[in-house]
């Protein structure tokens, strides 16, 4: 469901006097974040039987949760851009690490595509080092991730290919986009979902910092594939979204030549939100939580 609102000027922002001290976040990290964390995940939707594993997850729980996440985005975009991929530096941690199947440097046609490419690897890339960062010794390592399959699967449910067609995301400007635009309104929903889990101040403003990269990004994806009419993938994309997302009605397509919808948003022009269980489910390619798609050996971390 798309709606409509007349855009609103805003006041001024407000200007903060107050550096951010992540160092003395990351001490007080697995203390005054660790409860409201804990306490907020429960009620922040309706728990499967892949949560109960982790019914009192810490802090580090959560921002490892989003770490895969990360891992997966700064892979994506390091192999459309070169082909390349995170170094060992990046992907130690606890759990199995996996490897990267699939992927490569896409051709890019647009120089603007490729520099977008380029900007959003970086990024991921500084998202990922910055959470590996503060969660120190506890941080996840890489799970095996499929940027293969995965988008065939997906595309292939959402009729973008025949059912017994191949999608390559890497093989043009425009399967970039589209496959990009798959990962990119999840995250900014799964970030905004997950604020209230955030109870320390100074990961609170770097939790914003992400979410506000993350909505740029998905901003710049919808605007471009909207001036490449690629309306009717974007709906297919959207709507896949939201049946693997369970029976609300959230997602959002990049609307119509007509009425363009660059910011998914409700009535109050307020971004929507996933709960930690609707991100895994969209990543897995599933809605009962088996793992899949994006992550065939599933998460890693405890909640998954």
């Amino acid at each position: 469901m798309r709606y409509q609102q007349e855009n609103t000027k805003h006041t001024p922002p407000i200007q903060f006097d107050n550096v951010p001290n992540y160092a003395a976040g990351r001490r007080a990290f697995l203390g005054t974040l660790g409860l409201g964390a804990a306490g907020a995940l429960i009620m922040a939707g309706t728990p499967g039987a892949a949560f109960a594993q982790a019914a009192t997850p810490s802090a580090a729980d959560v921002f490892n949760f989003a770490l895969n996440f990360e891992y997966l985005g700064a892979e994506f975009y390091l192999h459309a851009l070169n082909g390349s991929t995170l170094g060992a530096g990046d992907i130690e941690g606890t759990g199995t690490q996996g490897a990267v199947v699939g992927g490569h440097a896409v051709p890019f046609q647009d120089p603007l595509v490729r520099s977008i490419a380029q900007e959003f690897s970086t990024d991921e890339v500084g998202h990922t080092r910055f959470l590996r960062s503060i969660l120190g010794g506890a941080r996840i390592a890489r799970p095996a991730i499929d940027l293969n399959n995965s988008f065939t699967a997906f595309a292939r449910f959402a009729g973008l290919v025949p059912s017994t067609g191949t999608f390559d995301a890497f093989a043009n400007d425009n399967n970039f986009l589209l496959a990009a635009f798959v990962l990119e309104d999840v995250c900014v929903t799964a970030l905004k979902g997950a604020s209230p889990l955030i109870r320390n101040n100074e990961f609170l403003e770097a939790a914003a910092g992400f979410i506000a990269t993350e909505g740029y990004q998905a901003g710049i994806l919808r605007t471009l594939l909207a001036q490449r009419e690629q309306f009717t993938q974007a709906q297919q994309v959207s709507d896949l979204r939201d049946y693997f997302d369970g029976p609300s009605d959230i997602d959002q397509g990049i609307g119509t030549a007509q009425q363009v919808n660059i910011v998914p948003a409700d009535a109050n022009s307020i971004a929507f939100s996933r709960t930690p269980e609707q991100v895994r489910n969209i990543a897995y390619g599933t809605t009962n939580g088996q793992p899949g798609g994006f992550f065939p050996n599933g998460l890693n971390g405890a909640v998954r």
